[in-house]
């Protein structure tokens, strides 16, 4: 049953323990125990775009080897406020990519604690949330680098935290190389993308 549009339920307060019970063909977030309705499906563009990074992380991780893993939506996260119960857990996300370097947080049905890199694809549905209440959850857990990306404005603003701050973030637009703070292997190798080459494929999926 679903919980209801629009797409958030301010009015009540979930935990895991609420969320994992929901059906099976639902999607939701919960942030600070508010429930997120992340429905209906994201379109064909926003998934060629997922898919065309997917593949340059994981290749570029399994290029360079070392024990970080990319992930790729929907898959669950949980990030506690502290050493509460996974049921107790009142925020729980689904990044569209995301990478775990430390395996032990990563169980068979979920991972518990911040990633290490995430990176979002916005949607007219989700910017706000994005931008905003994930945002700063991402920075309170401590996830080291974060990445949005807004298909229509055709920009990329790269957040990397220091002192505990996501800052201002660094925008990228046109043209540009943007590398990864947190993704950096053997002989100086780093992930990177450019910016040009980000918006041809947003191009190719809007033809």
């Amino acid at each position: 049953m679903r919980r209801g549009y629009p797409a958030e339920d301010r009015d009540s307060r979930f935990t895991y323990g609420n969320y994992k019970m929901w059906p099976d063909e639902e999607r939701w977030e919960l942030i600070d125990g508010v429930a997120y309705d992340m429905s209906p499906a994201p379109n064909y563009n926003h998934q060629r775009i997922i898919g065309w990074l997917y593949y340059l992380v994981y290749a570029w991780l399994k290029e360079t080897g070392g024990p970080c893993e990319a992930f790729i939506a929907p898959a669950d996260i949980l990030l506690p406020h502290g050493d509460e119960a996974d049921d107790e857990v009142n925020c729980v996300v689904q990044p569209d990519i995301f990478v775990v370097c430390d395996p032990t947080k990563v169980g068979s049905n979920y991972a518990r604690g911040a990633p290490d890199f995430v990176i979002e694809i916005l949607s007219p549905r989700t910017s706000r949330k994005d931008q905003n209440e994930k945002l700063r959850l991402y920075e309170r857990s401590g996830v080291r680098e974060y990445w949005t990306i807004d298909p229509s404005g055709k920009w990329l603003r790269k957040y990397a935290l220091t002192d505990g701050s996501f800052g201002l973030g660094e925008l990228f637009e046109e043209k540009g190389r943007v590398e990864s703070a947190v993704l950096r292997g053997p002989d100086s190798a780093v992930f990177a993308i450019e910016v040009e080459e980000l918006f041809a494929e947003i191009d190719r999926g809007t033809r």
